[in-house]
C-alpha cells in the first residue's frame, strides 16, 4: 500500500516554500530562489534542467532521495504555472519544458478544467477540480505501490493540515 510522502520541500521559517508574487519572471515568486538555493548545483538539478555537471555532495545526495520511489505526485497549480483563472488556451504545459522531472502520474489541483497532458519521460498532468481527497484517490488508484508526493511550495499544503505527510526523508 502506498503512503503520502513529503521529501525534498524546502520551507522558510514562516512555513513557505516560494516568495510572493509569482510570475513568469519570478517562477519561485520575489525572492523565492533563495530557499531552493542548495539545489541548484546539484547533478540532480543539472540534469533536470538538461545540463550536464553539478555537484556530488550532501545536497546531491538528498535531492536525489527526495525524487526516489514516488508513483505520483499531487500539485498545486501554482507549482504548475503562473496562469490565474480560466485557462487561456491549452499552450502552456508547464514550467519544466518537454520532459518535466516527475516521470510519473501528477495530478494538478485547480478550479478550472483541463485535458490532461502527457510529457515526454513518463510525466502526465492530471487535471483535478473536485479537490485534494480526489486528487488523493486518482493518485492512488494510477499506482497502488509506490509512495504520492503532495506538493506545493506557495502556502502550507493542504495535505498537512489533514495528517498526510507525516514521514519524511531529512536533509543532511
Amino acid at each position: 500500500m502506498s503512503q503520502v510522502r513529503v521529501a525534498g520541500f524546502s520551507i522558510s521559517l514562516d512555513g513557505f516554500g516560494a516568495g510572493p508574487e509569482q510570475s513568469l519572471e519570478h517562477p519561485l515568486g520575489r525572492r523565492g530562489r533563495e530557499l531552493h538555493q542548495w539545489l541548484f548545483g546539484t547533478r540532480f538539478f543539472q540534469t533536470m534542467i538538461g545540463r550536464d555537471g553539478g555537484s556530488d555532495g550532501v545536497d546531491q545526495a538528498y535531492a536525489q532521495r527526495a525524487m526516489d520511489g514516488f508513483g505520483a505526485f499531487i500539485l498545486g497549480r501554482n507549482m504548475f504555472g503562473p496562469i490565474r483563472g480560466p485557462w487561456p488556451d491549452e499552450d502552456w504545459k508547464g514550467w519544466w519544458g518537454s520532459n518535466p522531472p516527475y516521470h510519473a502520474p501528477t495530478f494538478v489541483l485547480t478550479h478550472h478544467a483541463r485535458d490532461p497532458i502527457e510529457m515526454e519521460g513518463g510525466t502526465s498532468f492530471i487535471f483535478v477540480t473536485e479537490g485534494i481527497e480526489a486528487a488523493l484517490e486518482q493518485a492512488r488508484s494510477a499506482h497502488d505501490r509506490a509512495d504520492l508526493s503532495p506538493t506545493s511550495p506557495s502556502s502550507p499544503h493542504p495535505a498537512t493540515d489533514r495528517g498526510w505527510g507525516r514521514t519524511c526523508c531529512g536533509r543532511g
